[in-house]
């Protein structure tokens, strides 16, 4: 699909519903050979529709707090070539990691039911991580619709969502011993350029995602976890090796492989065996293979595949089908 293409098609398939302001600049931007132009400077295997129009807000944010420009499609195009160069170095360097915090409304019940089957602490190793608030996902508190709040109830990030099923929810967050997150290109919210680069990442209308986002950010400020940069795939065995023995191994990732080559998805299924041979392992994931949210475990050498369900993209529904 050639560049213009991508920008009908984000308008048409991500932003339609969402996002009228996204699916109105992409159907223009797609018509507009200079923008295009300048969009085409993206970093390779980069989504350039997200990555362009978080160049636009990060510059936007930096000029005032609310990143929001407007639908005046000429006043756009007008910003992006008098900030040309500045876009375009954004492109090259910058990438795609949005940290959906609500997406821990459907981690939260896989942990649980993972906690209920071992009855031991978690240690967790978050691959293609970002900055990690996901890590934190036992510090947030849950809202289903069913009159009751799970996890920590007290807490500032308070995730609302909704399930077609009964997943497993315990009323309390099940303990972790160990946390470690693993990105080619962390980021760090302790610092400001990071904070509101993954800031101008969220789209124009969604003012609850941003508002979790930056509570979530809060949290990862006061505790901050360990974060390391490089191929999570590669380093997961020695990552593991180093885990409490005594804990349940967990390594999870979301929206994350659906960027990895065939190779490197098949050489982590490869690393998980691996690890199996002296450790139980269960392995949380979403859209490697296809779009849907699995939980498989290898335990004492019998490995076990099970499929959870579709989740919605920012978290908002989700099904449990186990």
């Amino acid at each position: 699909m050639d560049l213009s293409g991508r920008f009908v098609r984000f308008a048409e398939k991500e932003c339609k519903g969402s996002s009228p302001l996204y699916e109105k600049w992409s159907k223009e931007v797609a018509k507009d050979r200079q923008l295009l132009d300048l969009a085409s400077n993206a970093g390779e295997g980069q989504p350039v529709p997200n990555l362009f129009f978080g160049a636009v807000q990060y510059l936007l944010l930096k000029e005032k707090e609310d990143g929001i420009l407007g639908a005046d499609f000429k006043r756009f195009k007008e910003f992006c070539i008098e900030n040309k160069s500045e876009i375009s170095r954004l492109l090259k360097t910058k990438r795609v990691q949005t940290n959906e915090i609500r997406r821990c409304a459907y981690l939260y019940p896989v942990f649980c039911s993972i906690f209920q089957q071992t009855a031991k602490p978690l240690s967790l190793i978050e691959i293609g991580t970002s900055a990690g608030l996901q890590l934190h996902w036992d510090r947030y508190s849950y809202e289903y619709g069913d009159g009751y709040t799970y996890g920590k109830a007290d807490s500032s990030v308070r995730i609302r969502s909704e399930f077609k099923g009964k997943p497993v929810l315990l009323p309390e967050s099940p303990p972790v011993v160990s946390r470690v997150g693993v990105d080619l290109y962390v980021n760090d919210v302790r610092k400001e350029e990071d904070r509101m680069w993954l800031k101008a990442l969220i789209w124009p209308e969604h003012e609850e995602r941003r508002v979790l986002f930056e509570e979530a950010a809060r949290v990862m400020k006061k505790d901050p976890v360990q974060l390391i940069e490089g191929d999570g795939v590669s380093l997961l065995p020695e990552l593991a090796e180093k885990t409490e023995r005594d804990s349940t191994l967990v390594v999870f990732h979301t929206h994350v492989a659906n960027q990895m080559p065939v190779n490197v998805k098949e050489q982590l299924e490869k690393n998980i065996h691996l690890i199996s041979g002296w450790r139980d392992v269960f392995h949380v994931y979403n859209n490697m293979w296809d779009g849907l949210l699995h939980v498989d475990s290898i335990i004492d050498g019998i490995e076990e595949k099970n499929t959870i369900g579709r989740t919605e993209g920012h978290g908002q529904w989700f099904e449990w089908n186990l």
